[in-house]
């Protein structure tokens, strides 16, 4: 039965994923990927049918999670943002030469304009790269229809497909037409012949380099139809992808004029190269328009005489969004529009620590400690999550922040290079993530370098989603060796303050590393009660050990 629903462009994804009969859902919080996780989980919730949905401790285990669900014969998605696509790149790329037998289809959703991220990256870079489908939407009903359509090319031609959104349409909501929703059904028992594909030890890998080689055009061949030419009246055209084809899409029905130009419209890589040259053939002025890198303006460059215009010519800024204003500015639509175009001046609104985190008042801790031992121009190496809004003024109590994990890593460095004291700045999910690694090079290094954890257990900048470290750090950090003595939990409180600054001057003080704890749930989600059923939960099992225990002693000492 077709029926329709409204959601995000993200949220199509999953849903999409949900009605292709998925056996596994998995991700890792992230900006602006995280509602289509969400959205599925809560489909699965709903419906289980033997379906599963978990978050993982970072993007690469997520990404072989779903490997797993794939490679025993069932239909999975794995989600990440750009970034996260970094963390995972080592699976997915190798993925690549092991194949897949169930659909294998990642949503990788991109930030231009880095509204919640460090970089600009453009995933389809990363396709290309690996030698994978890469399909990119333009409209949220787009979505859903390509999320399918991938699951269909993943199993045909036994690769994972990318998904890529960006921003703008990641949280776009629109009527949504699904289709009927599919049980999950696996492939069966593995073919004797398959197996081997999947050890990558160097003989079978240059089998396999060869075998994904040899793929591409089929690729080309399958991906084809989603690819057109729309031939014009004149000389001039345009090529068009994900948002650029929606924003055309858009002025076209304001200008009808634009109806007369060529158009190459792009929703799938790789992209044809006879495609490509006969829609040079048919141009001798070019407008390309797709969101971040100029992927297809390169490739247009390179194969034809026709003057081409993007982001590398300066047509379009090199940085940043693509917004239907800079379409009408290349187009020469906006002197026609005169003086009555809207603009906006709109004050900046940075974002900041809500009120009552228990982040500033660790923040005030290691601030005043640092003072107090005669260290005013310390630096502090800090990490990804909502903690990092202390770099801005006036709290500037962070100076570096390059990556997930990277504040543990650097702390040591810049230790074993002579800082005195290093400070290393990370949240608990972001340990969890990355960090116990870096914790495990810190403990072995034996130099004074300080590590604070903010442990608010959830991931709170995606939306308080429970820590996969939940009430276990103490545990990690002990397990990754720093001794006992050198490890503090405190209280994040002012009541608690002048406490919690001799504890950090304590620690700063130590020869060795050292860990302080600061515990404090996020205020947003104790106020939505995130946590409260692990919490009650937990402390049911706490007193079932507590009975266990004491009738355990009663009978011992029974006579």
């Amino acid at each position: 039965m077709v029926h329709s629903t409204l959601a995000l462009g993200v949220e199509a994804v999953g849903c999409a994923a949900f009605d292709a009969g998925i056996q596994g859902a998995f991700g890792y919080p992230g900006t602006p990927s995280t509602e289509g996780f969400e959205f599925v989980e809560a489909m699965i919730r709903a419906e289980p049918g033997g379906r599963v949905a978990h978050w993982a401790a970072n993007e690469k285990v997520a990404y072989d999670l779903a490997l797993g669900v794939s490679y025993a014969g069932h239909r999975t998605l794995v989600t990440m943002k750009h970034v996260g696509l970094n963390v995972a790149m080592d699976a997915y790329a190798n993925s690549a030469l092991t194949g897949v037998r169930g659909g294998l289809v990642l949503l990788v959703a991109d930030d231009p304009g880095m509204h919640s991220s460090q970089n600009e990256q453009d995933s389809r870079r990363l396709a290309e790269f690996a030698w994978l489908p890469c399909l990119e939407p333009s409209t949220v009903q787009e979505c859903y229809d390509f999320t399918g359509r991938a699951f269909e090319l993943s199993e045909s031609l036994q690769v994972p497909v990318m998904v890529r959104l960006v921003t703008r349409l990641a949280h776009c909501r629109a009527a949504l037409v699904r289709r009927e929703t599919l049980a999950p059904a696996g492939l069966g028992v593995v073919p004797k012949d398959m197996v081997q594909n999947w050890v990558l030890i160097p003989s079978n890998a240059r089998r396999r380099y060869v075998d994904l080689l040899a793929k591409q055009p089929r690729m080309l061949q399958d991906l084809a139809p989603m690819n057109r030419l729309v031939s014009g009246t004149g000389r001039k055209g345009v090529a068009v992808s994900g948002m650029g084809r929606a924003y055309f899409d858009q002025l076209a029905l304001e200008h009808p004029g634009l109806a007369a130009l060529t158009r190459l419209e792009v929703a799938a890589y790789p992209l044809d190269p006879q495609l490509e040259r006969a829609f040079l053939a048919q141009v001798d002025e070019v407008f390309v328009f797709e969101e971040d890198y100029p992927v297809l303006e390169e490739r247009l460059g390179l194969r034809g005489a026709a003057a081409v215009h993007g982001r590398l010519d300066g047509t379009v800024p090199r940085a940043g969004e693509l917004t239907p204003r800079l379409l009408k500015n290349a187009l020469g639509l906006i002197a026609a529009e005169g003086k009555d175009a809207i603009t906006l001046d709109l004050p900046v609104r940075p974002p900041r620590f809500c009120d009552g985190c228990g982040h500033v008042d660790a923040y005030e801790a290691l601030q005043a400690a640092l003072a107090n031992l005669g260290v005013p121009d310390a630096r502090v190496f800090g990490d990804i999550g909502c903690y990092t809004l202390a770099a801005q003024e006036p709290m500037a109590a962070i100076h570096a922040v390059v990556e997930m994990g990277a504040s543990i890593s650097m702390a040591v460095g810049a230790a074993l290079a002579g800082q005195t004291p290093s400070v290393a700045v990370i949240g608990d999910s972001t340990f969890g993530h990355s960090g116990l690694p870096a914790l495990l090079t810190a403990a072995d290094s034996g130099v004074n370098v300080t590590i604070l954890i903010l442990d608010n257990r959830v991931v709170g900048m995606t939306g308080q989603q429970p820590s996969q470290a939940l009430d276990q750090v103490e545990r990690l950090v002990l397990g990754m060796g720093i001794p006992e003595a050198q490890l503090q939990v405190l209280t994040p409180l002012p009541k608690q303050h002048e406490a919690n600054v001799k504890a950090m001057e304590a620690a700063l003080q130590h020869p060795g590393p050292s860990v302080v704890v600061f515990r404090r749930e996020c205020i947003q989600s104790l106020r939505r009660g995130v946590l409260k059923d692990h919490d009650r939960e937990e402390k049911a099992r706490m007193e079932l050990a507590c009975c266990t225990s004491a009738a355990s002693c009663a009978t011992e000492a029974r006579p």
